[in-house]
């Protein structure tokens, strides 16, 4: 097989397969089973802020104080860090693979220190999941975006690894946070977080989970603006993920830019053996078109070329139905 190494946030990959934090890497019996399959790194399930909120909010009522509501919230957050830490130890000791800690949160907090405990754990990156609606009627624009900024620059200065921000699709710009996280020392950006997906029952008149899982069509954003930003914010490495289910997808990542791919959906739907048939796809597209490795078409159809800009940049799409016919 041709080589698919790749290097992605200072991460030396064995390949661009990149395990995404689902309930797939919550355990280190699942990622040795990811490792064996043969992804190139794994990222852990989330510490989501969310979750420790909504559990602080099952366990008070209107007596609690607000030092016992703040001594609550640290308690659940430091529980939850040490099954954390036992977690990345766990998997280090028994996969030669980079594991990715990932936290999933809104403000900075305690994630400082929790950072530094989590580098301290042997994790061999930090992602982090900045990824909120914004629906204030007096929000000010710009300020999502910026806390992205304040949250990476306080957690850069606690720890030395790799930080990856993986970003919501509810952005005007990427390209220009894309450019701010860069100069405030992220390694690299994911392309994009899943959002909650709801939907109405019309019978039972309630709220029902929507499509928990991407499909093909997802894929259409991640690779135009990873193909714009790739293009225009260089030095900083890029991961797609949302809409990944063929080898080709992971072939179409690259060539606009894309470092690795992060999948999820795939594996619930196809399982772990997915992984080495769209290995063995890749190396025999690599050949076929004489590829010796990643790095020969990485960005072959980014926002540089000329080519790529313009259909990047297009917004209307009213001529690809001229040959359709009534």
């Amino acid at each position: 097989m041709s080589n698919l190494k790749t290097t992605f946030a200072g991460l030396e990959l064995k390949n661009p397969i990149i395990a995404a934090s689902c309930n797939r890497t919550n355990s280190v019996e699942h990622i040795q089973e990811l490792a064996n399959a043969g992804v190139g790194a794994v990222v852990l399930k989330s510490l989501f802020e969310e979750n420790i909120v909504k559990q602080t909010d099952s366990y008070i009522d209107d007596s609690t104080y607000t030092e016992g509501l703040d001594y609550l919230q640290l308690y659940l957050k430091n529980h939850a860090l040490d099954e954390y830490i036992t977690l990345i130890k766990g998997c280090k000791a028994a996969c030669d693979i980079p594991i990715i800690a990932s936290i999933n949160c809104w403000n900075i907090g305690e994630w400082v220190e929790f950072a530094k405990l989590i580098e301290e754990a042997g994790a061999d990156a930090f992602e982090l999941n900045i990824m909120s609606v914004q629906t204030e009627i007096d929000y000010v624009y710009g300020s999502y975006e910026q806390t992205h900024v304040d949250i990476l620059r306080e957690i850069r200065k606690a720890v030395k690894l790799p930080i990856i921000i993986k970003l919501g699709s509810n952005l005007t710009n990427p390209v220009s946070l894309t450019y701010r996280l860069k100069a405030e020392g992220a390694n690299a950006v994911v392309m994009f977080n899943r959002m909650y997906q709801t939907d109405i029952d019309v019978y039972k008149l309630d709220y029902v989970p929507g499509h928990v899982l991407s499909s093909e069509q997802d894929l259409a954003l991640p690779l135009r603006w990873i193909g714009i930003a790739s293009g225009k914010v260089n030095s900083i490495d890029y991961a797609l993920s949302g809409g990944v289910h063929s080898p080709e997808d992971i072939v179409k990542a690259i060539l606009v830019g894309a470092s690795a791919v992060e999948i999820c959906s795939v594996l619930y739907q196809e399982g772990n053996a997915w992984i080495g048939k769209a290995l063995e796809m890749i190396g025999e597209w690599q050949d076929k078109l004489s590829y010796l490795g990643i790095e020969e078409y990485k960005g072959k159809f980014s926002c540089k070329h000329q080519e790529g800009e313009e259909r990047f940049n297009r917004t209307q799409f009213l001529k690809y139905f001229e040959s359709f016919q009534k």
